[in-house]
């Protein structure tokens, strides 16, 4: 990742709104969500320096949960932390983007493969109905909608596989993958050039062809 110049200026300024906390919730995903939410969205963007006092003031909790979510933050490159200096939002490059790109093709393929033996009609018929929102986009060439309509529909791939370990995986990876790959052209541009796969994949899915379903997928993203 891209160093960012005169850390020292980019003084944390946003602010977040306190955290309500409910009966079931468990804190310290609340504060990694909200906290990285805050990234996706720009509020805390390259370079911006996060205190964990001033993070915990805010959502008014302590700075327990607020430090674990920053180390989960940072276990996939979403943040940088130099220990007694400072933690700040990292700036993604190239080359991270482009690994991001074949971790979630080979993740999400083997996620298509599992779903598409285990999940019963009713997952299976909402599968199939997203599958048909990414045809639509990659026929409008449509790019970011192709890669919304694709995060929506391995978002109920990933929960249809029923197996734990994918499942928090793909939570935990889930806000670097939206942050690093929405918006990067050569990740959306390539699938949009093979927009007749998706029309391939589509058909593999509707079949429950989890074999064919991952090479497609693997062939639209240029992975073998």
């Amino acid at each position: 990742m891209s160093s960012v110049p005169n850390v020292e200026s980019s003084a944390m300024i946003a602010h977040l709104s306190p955290i309500e906390v409910a009966g079931g919730m468990i804190l310290s995903d609340e504060v990694h969500a909200r906290i990285g939410a805050a990234i996706l969205d720009g509020t805390f963007g390259p370079g911006q320096r996060l205190r964990d006092v001033d993070l915990a003031l805010q959502l008014g909790v302590s700075r327990t949960p607020i430090r674990e979510a920053l180390q989960r933050l940072e276990r996939f490159g979403l943040v940088e932390i130099a220990v007694g200096r400072y933690t700040r939002v990292s700036t993604p490059d190239d080359r991270l983007r482009e690994e991001t790109g074949e971790f979630t093709a080979y993740l999400m393929g083997n996620a298509l493969r599992i779903a598409l033996q285990r999940c019963d009609e009713d997952q299976h018929a909402t599968i199939v109905e997203l599958a048909d929102a990414v045809v639509d986009s990659a026929h409008r060439a449509d790019a970011l909608g192709l890669f919304e309509a694709s995060t929506d529909m391995f978002i109920e791939v990933t929960k249809a596989t029923g197996n734990a370990m994918f499942i928090g995986v793909i939570r935990e990876a889930a806000l670097a993958i939206q942050r690093n790959l929405h918006g990067w052209h050569p990740f959306l541009a390539g699938p949009i050039s093979r927009n007749d796969g998706y029309e391939r994949l589509r058909a593999c899915i509707a079949s429950r062809d989890a074999d064919g379903a991952e090479r497609m997928l693997r062939y639209l993203h240029g992975v073998s």
